[in-house]
């Protein structure tokens, strides 16, 4: 449950004349006759827990009343108004915090009651015709005399029906993206657009300065109040407020500070201690040096079927709804990321004063929501946690994030946002409609191009189920990204109805078609007309017979061309034999980078034998672990390198100092045993970075299956040449030495001093 709802759930109490008290764990309620029905009296054992945190910890009936502060002088903001007044400040012509909205209206439209009824409403509500200046170095509120509201009218009436539409998205998104000036008034706008005689767009556009989320809806209880009495030539119905924002935001300074502030402070210090990660999302893009917030908006819905599965999971685990969704948005968050401490920021109306419920003003707060996502927990286990966070949390709302953003002090990087990246707000509590008396009125979405986070996810619960909006940083993402993240938190939230025991790495992400793509379609690997069972060696070997005379390998200013490269490397492989190297037997090999380098591994796969690459440049202590681990008998090397290494087997092969003799072998391959695919290639050592280094055995079914597909997909040819650069204790080094030789190509061997050196390469 969000501390919007629990707010929302105590004010309509409220407006039922029942009153709720705690009493250490007991809830006490009481309420006039006939107002107790079934249904509350189920809501209220639903959110008995709840309910007591939040009457527990929050100063909903024990802080001093908001009172009216005197008009002149020096008017303070609030402390979420001083950081949007800063932000506006490093960048005047920002539009991340603008709050634009649009309705769709159908009927004879009276513009006169429509502009008075605003004009009202700017009247009544000082936050929407007060600006913002300094005095002495810091900002002040100043608010302006009450003037008549002008709305602009574009008329587009004669445009084609299609025309219109994209003439409509197109006034939408420059109206979302024009700066207000915080030093004018008013900070709002409206923007009629005519599409015809009865038909009809109203855009309106609202700093965040002066306005949230709840204040939509006070704002829109008021047009439709004011619009019927003008409409009828009568006075404003309303009743003038009793305090005004101004009067809050004094309040607020005056109040948190002493004891009242330590408390707070001190709970989200602990909360908040330690390393903050920065969640690292798979993107498409590279982060921008400077956060930027470009977006868009991808929406979708949940069945009621599905909703009501959540629903009924969430009450038989005694938590709300809101934690079951965010507890599955921190696991999907998990999955992508594998990052197990999760913060995730979540808006709060913070509207626990009943002075306050009335005012249009700028009152939401955020509250992070951290989460301990460790030891793959099972999914009802992580809901008891989200649980827990989130009571926490509400019970110490009254920290403004800014205040606690300068408390804390976190490194900032202007990359992200700090903190959190990644927002999720759920309503359970729709918007009522607009009535506008002779007009259709419904709210239109539209795409304001901006992202205030990474990420966000909207979620609002309707009749018809959960409506939800993915909000994300087209600097970040692309748009089929998030349209599989909608996918992928879909099959969660149907795993989790289905198997809420589950741990957390059990859950399903992948929907039906990326499973079967991935278990299916990319296992699909066999080929018309491509011999299975041939090794690399023989790939190779063939290559030699039909263009003996193309140049295979470069080194420097030396070359081999196939014929050369198999008549050293059948040398080679004959010598080895004689040693007593044969199929899978593991065959060391410590060279430098040369052409002999490549005629070594051959020979080494052409006897039978497995190499076990032993780079010259590994610390003592490794090559001589590798050497001692893998048991291998035989080593093939370099005169000069045989003397530096700690320990050698009992044969060495010396590839320069021994080549005359083994230069007097057959030439032949008729005597050499055959390659089979379940014998060994080679065998690599891992790095060692989650314990000892680990022997890797790869079979030449695998090599060679891997280099027949690299043939066919990019489609190497005779013609093409590769650089190899990378050492051969990396898997992808038989990417690059093998793929240009079984393809009938050249391979460029890079010297050691090349590798280390860019310009160089």
């Amino acid at each position: 449950m969000t501390a919007l709802s629990i707010v929302e759930f105590l004010l309509h109490l409220r407006r039922l004349n029942v009153v709720l008290s705690a009493d250490g764990d007991r809830l006490r309620c009481s309420a006039p006759t006939g107002v107790m029905t079934p249904d509350l009296q189920n809501e209220l054992t639903a959110r008995k827990a709840e309910l007591l945190s939040f009457l527990n910890g929050t100063a909903l009936a024990t802080t001093p009343t908001v009172k009216r502060v005197p008009r002149y002088g020096e008017l303070s903001l609030s402390f979420a108004q001083m950081r949007l007044w800063l932000l506006h400040e490093l960048e005047p012509g920002g539009v991340a915090y603008n709050l634009p909205s649009l309705v769709h209206l159908r009927g004879n439209l009276d513009l006169s009651a429509l502009e008075r009824s605003l004009s009202e409403i700017v009247r009544r509500h000082e936050i929407l015709r007060t600006y913002y200046s300094s005095a002495d170095g810091h900002p002040v509120q100043i608010i302006a005399e009450p003037e008549p509201f002008r709305i602009s009218v574009t008329d587009l009436a004669g445009l084609p029906e299609s025309a219109r539409q994209a003439e409509v998205k197109r006034l939408a998104l420059l109206d979302a993206q024009r700066p207000f000036d915080l030093g004018r008034a008013p900070l709002m706008r409206a923007t009629l657009l005519k599409l015809a005689a009865d038909e009809q767009v109203l855009l309106l556009n609202v700093h965040h300065i002066a306005f949230d989320g709840w204040s939509f809806g006070i704002f829109e209880r008021e047009l439709s109040v004011l619009y019927k009495a003008f409409l009828q030539e009568k006075a404003s119905p309303l009743s003038e407020l009793p305090i005004q924002y101004a009067d809050f935001a004094a309040w607020q300074r005056e109040w948190l500070q002493g004891d009242v502030l330590e408390r707070q402070q001190d709970y989200w210090k602990k909360r908040l201690s330690g390393n903050l990660p920065v969640l690292e999302l798979p993107t498409d893009h590279a982060r921008p040096p400077v956060q930027t917030y470009n977006g868009k908006t991808v929406s979708f819905t949940f069945s009621k079927i599905l909703t009501d599965a959540l629903k009924n999971l969430s009450q038989r685990e005694g938590v709300t709804l809101f934690v079951t969704l965010l507890a599955a948005f921190q696991a999907l968050l998990l999955r992508y990321t594998g990052q197990e401490d999760m913060l995730v920021g979540t808006p709060i109306a913070n509207r626990n004063r009943i002075e306050i419920e009335g005012l249009i003003g700028f009152f939401v707060n955020t509250l992070v929501m951290r989460t301990d996502l460790s030891g793959n927990p099972t999914f009802r286990e992580l809901m008891q946690r989200v649980k827990d966070t989130a009571l926490g949390a509400h019970a110490h709302q009254d920290l403004p994030f800014e205040k606690l953003v300068e408390e804390l002090n976190p490194k900032r990087d202007i990359s992200h946002s700090p903190i959190f990246q990644v927002l999720f707000s759920f309503l359970n509590t729709p918007m009522q409609p607009l009535e506008l008396p002779g007009l259709q009125a419904s709210r239109v979405k539209a795409e304001t191009g901006i992202s205030k986070f990474d990420l966000s996810l909207y979620a609002i619960e309707t009749p018809a189920g959960l409506s939800c909006t993915f909000e994300y940083n087209t600097d970040l993402f692309n748009a089929d990204r998030i349209e599989r993240m909608v996918e992928h938190y879909r099959t969660l939230l149907e795993g989790i109805t289905a198997r809420p025991e589950s741990r957390l790495s059990e859950l399903p992400l992948l929907t039906l078609p990326e499973r079967h793509r991935m278990l299916v379609e990319w296992n699909e690997t066999g080929r018309a007309g491509v011999e299975p069972e041939l090794c690399m060696p023989e790939m190779i070997s063939w290559q030699a017979r039909q263009n003996p005379e193309q140049v295979a390998l470069v080194f420097d200013d030396q070359q081999y061309s196939y014929g050369e490269l198999e008549r050293r490397a059948t040398q080679l492989a004959q010598h080895l034999r004689t040693l007593g190297v044969g199929p899978d037997v593991l065959v060391g090999l410590c060279v430098e980078r040369s052409l002999d380098m490549v005629v070594g591994l051959l020979g080494i796969v052409k006897a039978g034998g497995a190499y076990v690459p032993l780079d010259p440049a590994f610390p003592e202590a490794r090559l001589a672990y590798m050497i001692a681990d893998s048991g291998m008998g035989v080593l093939v090397t370099q005169q000069q390198l045989e003397e530096k290494l700690p320990t050698r087997p009992e044969v060495v092969v010396r590839l320069d100092a021994d080549w005359d003799e083994i230069a007097r072998q057959d030439t032949n391959n008729a005597s050499l045993p055959a390659v089979r695919p379940e014998n060994l290639a080679y065998v690599l050592y891992t790095s060692g970075s989650t314990g000892q280094p680990k022997g890797v055995e790869i079979p030449h079914s695998a090599l060679g299956n891997f280099l027949r597909s690299m043939q066919h997909e990019p489609g190497f040819t005779a013609q093409d040449r590769l650089l190899a650069v990378t050492t051969l204790s990396f898997d992808i080094a038989g990417l690059e030495l093998y793929l240009p030789l079984v393809s009938g190509g050249t391979t460029i061997i890079a010297s050691r001093e090349e590798q280390y050196d860019p310009a160089r390469l």
